[in-house]
């Protein structure tokens, strides 16, 4: 017997938090690595290396929760600026809104009258609904969230930034270019991957965009630590 699935159940319903993880983990992943790279490049202590990351990965964390939560707030007013003016529409001219619901309708390939008539149906139930999903293109799935964008942002960048972290503290400085490089572009893999997995879409492609990206930040900033021998 076969079972049917959830017809509510879409990748698109875990945009919001799987762009937010899978930043975060990304970033704290890159920019820590790079980081402990770029100082162990520079000839420098463990014990400076450790510290580098370990700063990088707080200052990290707090600049991405505050970046995605002004970010995401900026959305959000947008939204709810578009919404107003939505809802003031409505009350002034009602039967303008139901004939911009028609023509909407229309273009979608509805003849005249059923787009009229599915207009006022919608409009019965919810009309700012029906404005705010078919002309405005808004939805409950990709509404703005800026706190949970924030947090989540946050923790994933901490959790991302705590892996090559955890590998510089276990091997000797002269050995963390080597093993922090190659083990963070394993943990990117992974990301990758999973992200993929959640998301829907190709396991390859995505491994290898983000070990891409990350090799060359990684790269780039150990050149920069040899240049200068400095910690950056």
């Amino acid at each position: 017997m076969l079972h049917s699935r959830n017809p509510d159940h879409h990748y698109t319903q875990r945009i919001g938090w799987l762009r937010a993880g899978v930043l975060g983990a990304n970033d704290g992943i890159v920019s820590t690595a790079s980081l402990v790279v770029g100082v162990a490049a520079a000839n420098s202590t463990h014990g400076a290396v450790i510290l580098a990351g370990v700063a990088g990965l707080v200052a990290g964390a707090m600049s991405m929760a505050a970046g995605e939560y002004v970010s995401v707030s900026s959305q959000s007013d947008t939204e709810h600026a578009d919404i107003a003016r939505e809802l003031r529409e409505l009350e002034e001219d009602p039967q303008q809104e139901l004939e911009e619901l028609q023509r909407i309708y229309t273009r979608r390939g509805l003849n005249p009258d059923l787009a009229m008539q599915v207009a006022e149906e919608l409009t019965a139930h919810n009309a700012l609904e029906a404005h705010a999903r078919d002309e405005l293109g808004f939805s409950a799935v990709h509404a703005a969230r800026p706190v949970q964008a924030a947090l989540t942002s946050a923790a994933t960048f901490a959790a991302g930034a705590a892996l090559p972290l955890i590998v510089t503290a276990l091997v000797p400085v002269e050995k963390a270019i080597l093993t922090v490089s190659a083990s963070s572009l394993v943990f990117l893999a992974l990301l990758g991957s999973l992200a993929a997995r959640v998301g829907g879409s190709n396991h390859l492609r995505s491994a290898l965009r983000v070990t891409f990206w990350g090799a060359l930040a990684m790269a780039l900033t150990a050149l920069v630590g040899r240049l200068f021998g400095a910690v950056v």
